[in-house]
């Protein structure tokens, strides 16, 4: 049963994308079904094979910080809702990663299982970049799923390029996580011989660490043709970033560290980019301007509405109803989401929730770095380094977009969040002494 449940969970984690990235009602609806399913199977096998029924202590602050989401927006169902169905989508929605996040915390109580929930999430992501390059490659070709008519930037099978940008993004922080945790840390021989770096190089090939890179630059191949500019931008600034902080608090780092960071702005950026052309990319970024853009716009305007209603905000799910009234003029598109997470979750939850959602994200964040500086399992140092690459894409790429609001970017996320917790706490496995 133990089994059972892991594998429906890995199953839950591998088909959140496929229907539209599980943004519309109906999908997170379809999705929080079998959430629900695989949970009442949990509280079977806890009855029945005295498994345990509730996660350890050191998930509390994330499962404090869910819970309050979900009393405001039943607070706001009966006082400030500007719209009760929307608010209600998002109760549910939060009850679904509640019960999502206490399954991977029971489920998850090993480094193998970790691993093995890692390996789903990027098989996940490689499915969705084949799908997505294959579509972007064949532009007269609708979708099969749901006859989707794609356009010049990868989609896949979301309903927006940056949601998929934003989810492989995040699945390559994770797959890096892995790699950089199997990496081998021992000492550099000096005099080794040629029999012997050919014996080491043939090891790595035939080993699974080289399936996992190529499946690292599918993904990455994808990314690139997503045109995201943040969704590049913020994944290989936050891989930046995080690996020189690693230069300076991993403990024991991997002997080949170094190298397989540098490998990924060469190899992938450079090499790769030019085979697919990043220079579109980097045309659009360079071609953004403050002018041409009304999202700063849309923020300057979100100001007041979040000031109005500081303490509970307008609703949860009810952006789109409540900023008309605070448009000071018509911008060029119809602007449904704040296209910022943060004034998002501000409008709609008000200041103090908001508040202490980052706050969450941030203690996740500081776990990363401590595991990372006094841990000496290497998996769990790896999965720590992937989570705060992860993290502080989601912090860039949450600056100008709304990543959040797709069932499928923000479960991903709050798993992310869920492992960063994990790698922190989680024992080392024991070693079996040979007699």
């Amino acid at each position: 049963m133990n089994r059972f449940i892991f594998f429906l969970l890995c199953a839950i984690i591998f088909f959140l994308p496929l229907p539209l990235g599980s943004y519309r009602p109906w999908a997170i609806m379809a999705m929080g079904s079998l959430i629900c399913l695989t949970f009442i199977l949990h509280l079977v096998n806890s009855a029945v094979n005295d498994k345990a029924l509730y996660p350890a202590r050191y998930s509390l602050p994330l499962f404090s910080v869910l819970l309050l989401v979900c009393i405001v927006c039943v607070i706001q169902l009966y006082t400030v809702s500007l719209d009760s169905y929307q608010t209600k989508q998002m109760l549910l929605k939060t009850c679904f990663i509640f019960l999502f996040c206490w399954l991977t915390f029971i489920y998850c109580d090993n480094s193998e299982r970790i691993k093995k929930l890692i390996y789903i999430v990027i098989a996940a992501a490689v499915f969705q970049a084949l799908y997505a390059t294959y579509l972007n490659l064949s532009p007269e070709i609708l979708s099969p799923i749901f006859g989707y008519k794609h356009t010049q930037r990868a989609i896949g099978t979301f309903t927006y390029s940056n949601f998929l940008a934003n989810y492989l993004a995040l699945s390559l922080c994770l797959g890096i996580g892995v790699l950089v945790g199997e990496l081998k840390r021992g000492i550099n021989i000096p005099n080794q011989t040629l029999k012997q770096t050919l014996r080491a190089w043939t090891e790595i090939l035939l080993s699974s660490k080289i399936i996992l890179r190529i499946s690292l630059i599918i993904i990455i191949i994808a990314l690139i043709l997503t045109r995201s500019r943040m969704g590049n931008s913020a994944f290989f600034i936050a891989l930046m970033v995080v690996s020189l902080l690693a230069l300076f608090v991993y403990n024991k780092k991997p002997k080949a560290f170094k190298l397989l960071i540098v490998s990924f702005f060469i190899i992938d950026l450079i090499v790769i980019g030019a085979i697919f052309d990043v220079e579109k990319v980097k045309q659009r970024i360079t071609e953004t301007s403050i002018k041409s853009e009304t999202r700063d716009e849309v923020v300057r305007d979100s100001i007041p509405l979040i000031l109005d209603r500081p303490l509970l905000g307008s609703g949860g799910g009810t952006f789109y109803t409540a900023f008309p009234a605070y448009q000071t003029q018509p911008y060029s598109g119809y602007y449904d989401n704040a296209h910022n997470d943060y004034v998002q979750f501000a409008v709609e939850l008000g200041i103090p929730v908001t508040t202490a959602l980052g706050a969450l994200v941030l203690y996740c964040l500081w776990l990363c770095v401590k595991t990372m500086r006094k841990r000496k399992t290497a998996l769990y140092q790896g999965v720590a380094f992937g989570c705060a690459v992860a993290i502080t894409d989601m912090l860039l790429h949450s600056s100008v977009d709304y990543s959040l609001q797709a069932g499928a970017n923000s479960m991903l996320f709050m798993l992310i969040l869920c492992l960063a917790i994990l790698s922190s706490e989680l024992p080392a496995a024991r070693k079996i002494k040979s007699k």
